[in-house]
């Protein structure tokens, strides 16, 4: 019933209102549409899971030549010894695609790995990681369409970014390390937005103003600081040039030297101007 009522006296105040300003209406030029606003929106660039501003690497140069052998032929003495042709066999010019995509993965995990089996450290992890992400890029400028590696890519895209923040919280000195190696920009989750709320805003507001507060007393303690310098060196010089002469007067080596006296006077000249 209230909101009945309610209701009603609504419509009837702005009933008023218009039968006051009912002479008026004609002259006032009310926006009917948008364009009336003169406001034009334009649609942001929508950004591609293979641009860099997506995963923040910035490319690697990595050198790996087809004429190169294979991980499993790359150290058997048996082709130290065969011809040109059957060498060429075992490049990774013949071997699966896989083969090059391994050898890349190891020339990556070789700028930041801490020794020659290092496969489980956070370095090694990323730099894994990083290798498969260029690797999925590289296939999606292919095949754009391709669904479960646009997935896979960004699941990678999420798991690096987990570990580059967990050696960020531990060892950031490392964590810049690695950003320098593999050449890559940390973009951290941005965080979600929070309902607001009266409480939350007055805390917040409360805290600005204890902080100027206490900002205004430090700033004019360091003002009264900086006036009583000038009579603390004053000062410091005489007893300084009073304990030397003492010092002199009674045949000890003395432990205040002229440049102390000197260096005390020249910085109650400075606070004087």
């Amino acid at each position: 019933m209230n909101v009945i009522i309610n209701t009603c006296k609504q419509t009837t105040r702005i009933a008023v209102n218009l039968l006051k300003n009912g002479t008026n209406l004609s002259s006032r030029k009310y926006a009917a549409t948008i364009a009336d606003y003169k406001i034009t929106w334009v649609r942001p660039k929508r950004v591609s899971n293979l641009s860099f501003e997506k995963s923040g690497d910035q490319g690697l140069k990595v050198d790996v030549k087809s004429s190169d052998f294979g991980k499993m032929y790359n150290e058997l003495p048996e082709l130290k010894d065969a011809s040109d042709m059957v060498k060429k066999m075992f490049t990774l010019q013949f071997l699966p695609r896989k083969e090059t995509t391994r050898a890349r993965k190891e020339k990556v995990l070789e700028l930041v790995r801490r020794h020659r089996l290092d496969w489980k450290s956070p370095e090694a992890q990323i730099a894994t990681m990083t290798s498969d992400i260029h690797q999925l890029q590289q296939h999606l400028t292919e095949y754009p369409k391709h669904t479960k590696m646009k997935v896979k890519l960004l699941e990678t895209i999420a798991k690096r970014r987990k570990m580059l923040k967990f050696l960020r919280q531990w060892d950031y000195r490392r964590f810049e390390w690695v950003l320098e190696k593999l050449n890559l920009i940390y973009k951290p989750t941005p965080e979600f937005p929070h309902q607001i709320t009266r409480k939350d805003s007055l805390r917040r507001l409360t805290e600005k103003h204890c902080d100027k507060l206490v900002q205004e007393k430090l700033d004019a303690y360091k003002r009264e600081l900086k006036v009583l310098q000038k009579d603390f060196y004053t000062e410091k010089a005489e007893k300084l040039a009073f304990i030397r002469k003492e010092e002199l007067a009674c045949g000890l080596q003395p432990s205040v030297s002229e440049e102390d006296i000197a260096c005390a006077k020249l910085k109650a000249r400075e606070y004087q101007t």
